[in-house]
């Protein structure tokens, strides 16, 4: 049993959760400050930095750690702020676009900054460019085993995602990392 206890790999997943539950509460703080909740924060990035600052709900979905039902909840919500459009797919009638409105631009401006340097003291700013570089593409490769559908309506990656082979898109609506 001690040897099962002291395997690395529950001190690599133990490590990440609490680097994850740590950083997640001083950006939570940070996000209130602003009166945004960490998922309205993740949506509005998402959108931000994607083509045409706009996504297919199913992908924004996808995208997030938000089911379909989640997504549209507070997109709703932020669509009542101000924050985003919602407007229909001229190609399937199925089909809608959530996109970010001049103001979701404007809170996500005035946001970004003290998040970046919440990054930078307590992320980043631990490592060299080359362990952060390196860090990057480890996590992209974990990211894309264990979410595949991470990236989904992002055509330099791969479009659309496959339902197939993503492992559960209704379990959960909490924040992950990008």
């Amino acid at each position: 049993m001690a040897e099962l206890l002291d395997d690395p790999r529950i001190t690599a997943i133990g490590l990440l959760s609490e680097t994850f539950i740590g950083l997640s509460a001083r950006f939570a703080a940070q996000f209130a400050g602003h009166k945004l909740s960490p998922v309205e924060f993740e949506v509005l990035m998402r959108l931000a930095r994607s083509p045409g600052h706009e996504l297919r709900m199913t992908d924004l979905a996808a995208q997030t750690s938000l089911s379909t039902s989640g997504v549209t909840r507070v997109v709703d919500r932020m669509e009542r702020d101000g924050l985003l459009q919602r407007r229909a797919c001229p190609t399937d009638r199925r089909s809608s676009y959530a996109g970010v409105t001049n103001a979701g631009m404007t809170k996500l401006a005035d946001t970004l900054p003290g998040h970046l340097e919440l990054i930078d003291e307590w992320f980043t700013g631990q490592l060299t460019p080359a362990e952060l570089d390196q860090l990057l593409g480890l996590l992209r490769r974990v990211r894309d085993a264990v979410n595949p559908c991470a990236t989904a309506g992002v055509p330099e990656r791969g479009g659309a995602c496959d339902p197939a082979i993503d492992p559960d898109p209704d379990a959960s609506e909490t924040l992950t990392a990008r």
